[in-house]
């Protein structure tokens, strides 16, 4: 067993002085609750069995489209990638699982990567592929896109790295694949948009067909950027679509940060849902476009609806319902680990009040056209205050009550600072 990176002394001296105060704060909302029917320790439990994961490249420093300014103590391969992930996970107790992507993670031995995540009490969830950047001594260029190319060779290269991409996976103990594509246009009549998407449907296919029995493939939509003109998978309607005509094995994943401004996300997860075809999110937060900031930093109001659709699913589950949930943001301007332990906090506090929700009086509320009666019924879940839940739970489970203290005391960032080897500067991608 790999000795975990934050000193379990550390955590335990800190939770002992804060111990008390979250009693005191935990019993108080469980009479506030008790009095609307909810036990708290119920929600408490559910938090403790809910779980997101973090990306590999969120544990380094992201960038604008313009540039990258990296942190010192910056992973710089995935093994330390994995210690940084650690760090989250034994402090905040909610992310259990990485998200790797390949072939910026790729390594000689991946039975020895699967032990040394485990040594770190970590699995690894969907791998992810890259067919939207060239690699050093790749043959073809993804210049014209890459499943939807026109260029035949192309789409087969990326055919290829997607069921490499499977193969690591099974290596490792994953048991799910996102493919996200770059393909599009930046100029009107650079491509014909329906014989792009037969080509990426036809490409697709055949990565369908390389995935074991109990894997599932989920593909990510985006409107904009790198193609401004058109994507090939550019929204919830064009994923859903090519999701139907692979298989069943085949879901749609949502990114919060890959919609028009002011989108209804909700009301997508809701359809989705409907179809079967809700595979699982990236979570982040959006002020103008694919901002990838924190999530819930902007407007953790629709965080929370989002939750209380996925809630809804959860107790509804037509055809079955399993989300894959992963972190997926850029950290420009903060130390990614505190960014991730803060989101992640977030993510299962929206997850806690989307519980909460008396859903028998909002769907008597619905059926009765009582508008107002149904949105104060939201409205009261969202408003209560459930950290000292998160804390509790954390602290149950081992993690640390006051997360960002304990981090900074450790000093980890600074001790990695003087271990690891320097990032230079960067074009903005991790």
């Amino acid at each position: 067993m790999t000795q975990l990176p934050i000193s379990a002394d550390l955590i335990a001296e800190h939770n002992a002085n804060a111990r008390d105060a979250v009693a005191e704060d935990y019993a108080a909302l469980g009479r506030k609750l008790e009095r609307r029917g909810i036990a708290v320790d119920a929600i408490k439990d559910k938090v403790k069995g809910f779980g997101v994961a973090v990306p590999s490249w969120g544990a380094g420093r992201g960038g604008t489209r313009f540039a990258k300014f990296p942190i010192a103590g910056e992973p710089t391969n995935i093994h330390e990638k994995l210690e940084d992930c650690a760090v989250i996970h034994q402090l905040g107790q909610s992310t259990p699982a990485v998200s790797p992507h390949f072939p910026w993670d790729c390594v000689d031995d991946f039975a020895a990567l699967k032990d040394e995540a485990a040594a770190y009490n970590l699995v690894f969830d969907a791998v992810n592929s890259n067919t939207f950047q060239d690699q050093p001594g790749q043959a073809q260029t993804y210049a014209t896109g890459s499943l939807s190319s026109t260029i035949a060779d192309t789409r087969q290269q990326a055919i290829d790295h997607n069921i490499e991409c499977i193969e690591i996976g099974q290596k490792i103990g994953s048991s799910r694949l996102t493919v996200w594509v770059g393909d599009g246009t930046n100029f009107p009549g650079q491509q014909d948009l329906g014989r792009s998407f037969d080509r990426y449907i036809e490409a697709a296919s055949q990565v369908y067909a390389a995935l074991p029995g109990d894997w599932k493939m989920m593909l990510e939509h985006k409107m904009f950027e790198p193609a401004f003109y058109s994507s090939v998978i550019s929204d919830w309607g064009s994923s859903l679509m090519a999701a139907q005509a692979l298989g069943e094995k085949c879901k749609c994943l949502v990114d919060l940060g890959h919609h028009a401004p002011n989108v209804n996300i909700e009301q997508i997860v809701a359809r989705l849902h409907h179809a079967g075809k809700l595979g699982g999110f990236h979570f982040n937060d959006s002020k103008y476009g694919d901002d990838d900031l924190d999530s819930g930093s902007i407007n953790p109001h629709q965080l929370f609806l989002v939750f209380n659709e996925l809630i809804e699913a959860e107790q509804n589950p037509r055809d079955g319902f399993d989300p894959s949930y992963m972190i997926d943001q850029s950290h420009n301007v903060t130390d990614p680990i505190e960014s991730m332990l803060s989101s992640a906090e977030t993510i299962a506090g929206c997850y806690a009040r989307a519980a909460m929700v008396d859903r028998e009086a909002l769907h008597a509320a619905q059926n009765d056209n009582d508008v107002m009666l149904a949105f104060r019924t939201l409205r009261t879940a969202y408003e209560t205050d459930v950290t000292p839940i998160l804390a509790q739970a954390r602290d149950e489970l081992g993690g640390a009550i006051d997360w960002l203290g304990v981090y900074r005391a450790s000093q980890y960032r600074d001790r990695k600072a003087q271990e690891r080897k320097a990032v230079g500067l960067g074009a903005g991608i991790v």
